[in-house]
Order: structure tokens, then sequence, then C-alpha cells
């Protein structure tokens, strides 16, 4: 397989920006030590510092947790109004101060799944992770185990899980905001139901007092409530790890993803999250460049009932750029082909790539617009040949 380039069926009226001006990336300014923002919109990355360092992430692995839960409800194999009961060896490990965030589950309570989830999102319960680790797998090691297997289906390559809810565990456990960015953008995208449903909520209730009260605590998204559009995702927090956040926000169609890691304190990190999501939203902008539906391009296909197929946008495709300007941009489809048939009308199948000097490349899905079928034995005995002397 090698990399290929297809002309744009119209080049540069797919990107078309009048009056082009000398752009450079708009700088953002942070004492975090890990700063990390992807748009989702575009696929570009507006800022990136040691995104690809290794670290512990505290309560921010939890959203793994959440992630195979999600996973398996959608399968099926996981129904939200399943009821687990809490076992008091677990309870007894993971109750009081020493333990860290808590649901305030009790010894062989009740729970259904959902509120475990709730637990876990909203309340970052350490004992509601360890709780829905061992109704799903039998033993939270299990359970690490799927995290581990679902990370690498999903492409996080540099993350490694050892415990459920990310508890110091002498460095087995760590990730990177690369990666922590990637999962929240799959969590997004594969889950739009479940993740609506769990990760905005403001508070949960659960447990009562000695007195008999009910326990109410607010999530700790820092964005909730600050931001427009802000929906998710986790906080965590441990003296190896510091203080991070990784957030996501949606505003007129524009999905941004961040990640900061390392802050000193909790004030830290709540004002300077809100002050990075608003500079990705201030200080960048979207701008269309091919409408849902309009062929970019062709792609050679191999051993096809057709020799080519089209490429098309999925969806009304953006770019980002610095608000306020118009720089000169450049695209190309590239794929990797000749693509083999069969093919689905909708696949992903190659990209547009825009570039512009100074700026973060981007790349933008483009699916074929037909079904083309695997050839007959003689197209294929006729592709063999053609290949064999061309």
């Amino acid at each position: 397989m090698k990399t290929l380039f297809a002309s744009l069926a119209a080049p540069l009226a797919l990107v078309a920006l009048a009056h082009p001006s000398i752009a450079a990336a708009p700088q953002f300014q942070t004492d975090a030590p890990v700063a990390f923002m992807k748009d989702l919109s575009s696929g570009a990355i507006l800022f990136e510092r040691n995104a690809d360092r290794r670290m512990p992430p505290a309560s921010l692995a939890k959203m793994m947790t959440v992630y195979v839960a999600f996973d398996l409800v959608k399968q099926g194999k996981l129904k939200l109004d399943d009821m687990v009961t809490v076992q008091p060896e677990t309870w007894a490990k993971w109750h009081g101060p020493q333990a860290g965030s808590t649901m305030f589950l009790s010894p062989n309570e009740q729970v259904s799944v959902a509120n475990l989830l709730y637990g876990i999102v909203t309340l970052s319960g350490n004992d509601a992770c360890v709780v829905l680790a061992e109704h799903i797998a039998g033993s939270e090691q299990s359970f690490v185990e799927r995290m581990n297997r679902t990370a690498k289906q999903i492409g996080l390559n540099n993350s490694h899980f050892g415990t459920a809810n990310g508890w110091p565990d002498g460095g087995v456990t760590y990730v990177t905001a690369r990666d922590l960015a990637d999962l929240a953008e799959h969590t997004i995208v594969d889950f739009p139901k479940l993740y609506k449903q769990f990760y905005s909520r403001r508070d949960f209730t659960w447990g009562k007092t000695m007195g008999g009260n009910a326990i109410t605590q607010a999530n700790r998204d820092p964005l909730l409530g600050r931001v427009a559009g802000a929906d998710g995702l986790k906080t965590g927090h441990t003296e190896e790890a510091g203080f991070g956040f990784t957030g996501s926000a949606e505003q007129n169609g524009r999905r941004l993803v961040m990640v900061l890691a390392g802050v000193n304190s909790f004030n830290k990190r709540a004002d300077e999250s809100v002050r990075f999501m608003n500079w990705g939203f201030r200080s960048w902008q979207a701008k269309p460049v091919v409408a849902q539906g309009k062929k970019v391009a062709d792609a050679e296909v191999q051993m096809g009932s057709s020799s080519k197929v089209g490429l098309v946008a999925p969806r009304a495709l953006t770019v980002t750029l610095p608000a306020g300007l118009d720089p000169q941009l450049s695209a190309k489809v590239v794929y990797q082909g000749p693509i083999k048939a069969p093919i689905k009308a909708g696949q992903h199948i190659a990209d547009l790539v825009i570039t512009s000097p100074d700026m973060p490349v981007q790349h933008l899905p483009l699916v074929a617009d037909k079904d083309v079928a695997e050839a007959g034995f003689f197209g294929r005995a006729w592709a063999g040949l053609t290949s064999l002397f061309g």
C-alpha cells in the first residue's frame, strides 16, 4: 500500500477565502506544565505543550472506566437498570477519609449501574468505580485488563491502566494529554446519548450523614456554568499528579476538547481551564470549505466492479482559523491506495488535508459516494494481469 494524492474536483474553489492575509497561530500563555486543545469540528490541534509526556492521571483514569461501561451498554451486555450489590470488603477498602473521593455507598447496598455511573462521573467516587468494575468483570484486576484492551483498540497507544479509579500505584498507571483528549473524543462521538445523559450533571445525591441527612455533592467540572456549551468530562487530583482536567464544550457547531495537567491548586485549575477554553473559542473561528455531500475527488479502486469511487464530504467540513483572518490555504486529498474493494457508501477512505504557513495541519474525512462490489473472477484476473505487466 502507498499513499496516493488525488486531484481535487474543484481545486481552490474548495477553500474560497478572499483577500488572504498573513496569519500566525494565536498564542496562549499558561503555567500548566501539560496542556492540549483540539477542535473536533476540524481536527485542528490548537495548542500543545508536553502532550506526549507520560504522567499519572489520578481520577482522569475514570474516563476509561466509563468508556468501557458505555461500550458494554451500547452492545446490550450491560443495562443501566441492572442492580449491583456493594461487597462489604470493597466498601471497607474504599470507605473513610483515607479512600479519597467517595459516593458514600454502604455495605450490601443495592445500587443501579446508572447510579454508579453518576457516582463516578459527577462525584468521582473511588468506591463506585471499583464496585462497577467488580460487577462487570468479577474483579477489579480483570476489569483493568479490559480497560487496557479497549484503550489499545481505540488508539490510546501511550497509556496504561493499573486500577479502575486512578488511585496511585507506583507508576503502573500512566496516560498522556493527547491520549486523554482522544479518549474524550471517542466518548463523545461513540456514545453521544450516554455522554449527554451522564457527563453534564451539576450535582448528585447519594448516601446519608450520620444524622440521616441526604448527601449532595457538586460536580467538580470547572467549566459547567462558567463556559457556554460546557458539558463534561473529568477532573483529577493526587499529590503525585497535581490538579488536572479534561473538558469539552460546544458553541455554534464547534466542539473543543482540552486537557490541563500538573496545575498546582484547585482554584488555579478552575481559572486556567475557563481561560483556556474561552481562548479556544474566541481566538479561533470556523470557516466552511466543503458542503455536505459535495464530491471532492475520485480515488482509485483495486479489484472492484468500478475502477474509481467518488470521495464526498460526510458532513459540512470546516477549517479552524485565527479569528478575523483569512489566510491562504492549500488542500490535497490523501488516501492509502489503490483502495481495495468491496467498499461501502459512507465508508471513510480518504482525508482532505488542509495546510497553511504557521498553522496547524487539519485532516478532514472524506467518504465513498457509493458501494463498490468486489470484481468477479475475470475482473480480478484482468486486474492481476495489468498489475503484473504494468
